[in-house]
């Protein structure tokens, strides 16, 4: 979906405002790859280097289609899929972070339908088959093809997702220079069978810089592994260790507004499908705006699938952060 022009309209509307307010780099937009069968297995996402105090709540919406079938592999995803996630971050004697994140998925059929088909027939953008069935109709199966043994058998509804643990370490500290290393264990509590989790304990381990640029712009560079466990659906599904980075720019843009600007990519994590929507890698860039005042931030950004691979058509995201 490109909507580019839509955000930036968006974030121009937010900057004549006349507000004031204190600013700090607050680092990148933390945002998951919410891709339905990758969501579950240790999905990463983009952080600064530096400690904090903070917790927050994101609302993060992705619409994904995705109906293909292979020799050996049918995935079949029409669907929305909403997190609502809660974010805990608390320095321990200025040496360690410990971080702590609960998300609640909510998956169903959706709304946006009728609108991504218009929207698709105004611009002659092709819709990949969307329109071949019937609008926010909801699916959410992985099949084997040869013999029809089902993995994955998606439920619409509302369940809490796989909670994540973390620590990280600062190594450097200098003036506009730090670099820090995180580890991280997704503990699973989502439901496998249904599509909220994948049943395993999954393990990440990333590294984290942050490089000022200038007293207005600073830069977020991350790079790191996951071990994710198997999918323990119906059947087992295993699950290929997979790398992942990218790099964000932070912009001041004075009065307590920001910009920002993202991309992170990851290898792929199923094992060989055959079908250029899984085997691929997955490429997220996300734009959109930051306000500040005081201790408190509000974020709103859109990210889209770059290669068509491995992603949601979009994801939407809107996110309030409070620093303790």
């Amino acid at each position: 979906m490109k909507t580019l022009s839509g955000v930036l309209v968006i974030v121009f509307m937010l900057l004549i405002f006349p507000l004031t307010g204190g600013f700090s780099f607050e680092g990148p937009f933390q945002i998951k790859n919410l891709y339905p069968i990758f969501l579950h297995a240790g999905q990463p996402y983009l952080e600064k280097a530096a400690m904090e105090n903070s917790m927050s709540y994101s609302l993060s919406h992705s619409s994904t289609y995705t109906v293909q079938r292979s020799a050996d592999w049918i995935i079949s995803l029409d669907m929305e899929a909403t997190e609502l996630a809660f974010r805990y971050k608390r320095m321990i004697k200025d040496h360690v972070e410990f971080d702590m994140d609960i998300p609640v998925l909510i998956i169903g059929g959706g709304f946006m339908d009728g609108f991504l088909e218009d929207y698709h027939n105004s611009f002659g953008f092709p819709d990949y088959g969307r329109s071949d069935r019937p609008n926010n109709d909801f699916l959410y199966e992985i099949k084997d093809r040869k013999d029809g043994t089902l993995f994955i058998k998606g439920k619409s509804g509302i369940r809490i997702g796989d909670i994540r643990l973390g620590l990280k370490k600062p190594l450097i500290t200098s003036d506009g220079f730090e670099i820090s290393i995180k580890g991280d264990v997704e503990i699973p509590v989502g439901n496998a069978k249904q599509g909220y989790g994948n049943g395993s304990v999954d393990a990440l381990i990333s590294v984290l810089l942050d490089k000022k640029i200038t007293d207005r712009i600073m830069t977020h560079w991350n790079i790191g592994g996951v071990f994710p466990g198997d999918v323990k659906g119906h059947e087992k599904i295993e699950l290929d260790d997979f790398i992942f980075g990218g790099a964000a720019i932070e912009a001041d843009l004075g009065r307590g507004f920001s910009l920002l600007l993202q991309v992170q990519g990851q290898s792929s994590i199923y094992p060989e499908t055959d079908l250029l929507a899984v085997d691929r890698e997955a490429w997220l860039l996300a734009f959109g705006g930051r306000y500040q005042k005081g201790k408190r931030s509000f974020d709103l950004s859109l990210t889209e699938d770059i290669n068509r691979s491995g992603a949601p058509d979009f994801i939407l995201n809107l996110a309030y952060k409070m620093n303790l």
